[in-house]
């Protein structure tokens, strides 16, 4: 009973933790936690590398050291003093055994340094690459988040907004056109075409006159004698007076 208890409390933890992570997030703070590494690591490679420079002092210090102090023991020896030659001698040796010594941590110093030069050189590595990996990730996280909203906002188009009234649109104009197409065809159907035409030509024959009439004044056209005009019934009535 209570290993059930525990295995429903850790799936619940489990399920509380990957309801409220979001993996775009998360892996920012990864790569701000890989450059804040940065600063802590070469502060640690500082101190190696102080170490490694005191060492090396000292190692420069014990060799001057031994130096002076062969000198010491050779002009004590030439100058017949065995006993202060014993004594730089003694001195000598534990010089020598110091620089033996440091000699040995300036080496384990030394490649203590490389080290950690190397544990640099392959961390910026690793955190270039992760970083990179982190900044892709977070860019196709982006531009998925970006597609599904794409998405939803055509699904509620086709779902609740354009297909459910465009054709309801299309049909409201096309009866509307109807309608005003019908009201045009009832408006010339009501006009008198015959009327119209009369009125057309009666204006297209007094256009003509006027242009007759200036070409008169003009002196473009003479009007016809009007004895000529008179003159055929005239003779025609003449004759059939004598005949009777």
């Amino acid at each position: 009973m209570w290993q059930r208890f525990k295995r429903a409390m850790r799936s619940f933890a489990g399920f509380f933790v990957s309801s409220i992570e979001d993996p775009e997030l998360i892996l920012e703070q990864n790569v701000r936690d890989l450059n804040d590494q940065v600063p802590k690591m070469n502060e640690s490679i500082a101190m190696v590398r102080a170490n490694l420079t005191l060492l090396e002092k000292e190692n420069a210090k014990y060799n001057q050291d031994i130096r002076e102090l062969t000198a010491k023991v050779k002009a004590a020896i030439q100058a017949g003093r065995d006993d202060l030659a014993a004594q730089y001698a003694t001195k000598l040796q534990t010089e020598k055994s110091a620089l033996e010594r440091n000699e040995q941590q300036l080496a384990m110093a030394k490649q203590a340094y490389e080290k950690s030069l190397n544990l640099k050189k392959a961390f910026m590595r690793e955190k270039e690459r992760k970083t990179q990996e982190a900044m892709h990730a977070i860019r196709d996280a982006r531009r998925a988040q970006w597609q599904s909203k794409v998405a939803d906002a055509m699904e509620s188009f086709t779902v609740a907004g354009i297909d459910q009234t465009h054709d309801e649109m299309l049909r409201k104009v096309q009866e509307k056109a109807a309608v005003n197409e019908a009201r045009m065809q009832m408006a010339l159907d009501s006009v008198d075409h015959q009327a119209v035409q009369i009125e057309e030509d009666a204006e297209r024959l007094q256009a003509m006159d006027l242009v007759k009439q200036m070409k008169m004044e003009m002196g473009l056209n003479s009007p016809a004698p009007v004895s000529e005009v008179g003159a055929g019934p005239e003779k025609t009535i003449g004759k059939k007076v004598g005949v009777e």
